[in-house]
């Protein structure tokens, strides 16, 4: 049994989606890994006193940092990190709805084909 043209082009779609799924799920991953490390170096720099010597990695160095100027830049860096988070969220779920939906279509049409 030979498949149409149409259910051809679909498989192929629904295989370019499922790449585009994982590719998303695995920069979602690496957000909320990025906001866990954040958090946790927020969590311990409050934990500090003001004026606490700080040192923060640049490549292979520690570069002494204002303890207050590094905590705000961490806030800064988890806010921002947690919208893009809510954004890889909502195109996580797009493409996931949009692939359940190619899939019905593929089962119909290869439904249709062995009727």
């Amino acid at each position: 049994m030979e498949i149409p043209q149409n259910v051809q082009h679909q498989l192929n779609q629904f295989q370019q989606l499922q790449q585009q799924a994982q590719a998303v799920t695995v920069q979602k991953q690496s957000v909320d890994i990025q906001i866990q490390e954040t958090q946790t170096a927020l969590d311990e720099l409050k934990k500090t006193e003001p004026g606490t010597e700080v040192f923060k990695t640049a490549g292979n160095l520690l570069i002494k940092v204002e303890r207050d100027s590094t905590l705000e830049d961490l806030e800064d860096k988890l806010e921002t990190l947690k919208l893009r988070q809510q954004t890889m969220a909502r195109q996580e779920e797009r493409v996931l709805k949009k692939l359940e939906e190619m899939q019905a279509s593929i089962q119909q049409a290869m439904g249709g084909m062995q009727g």
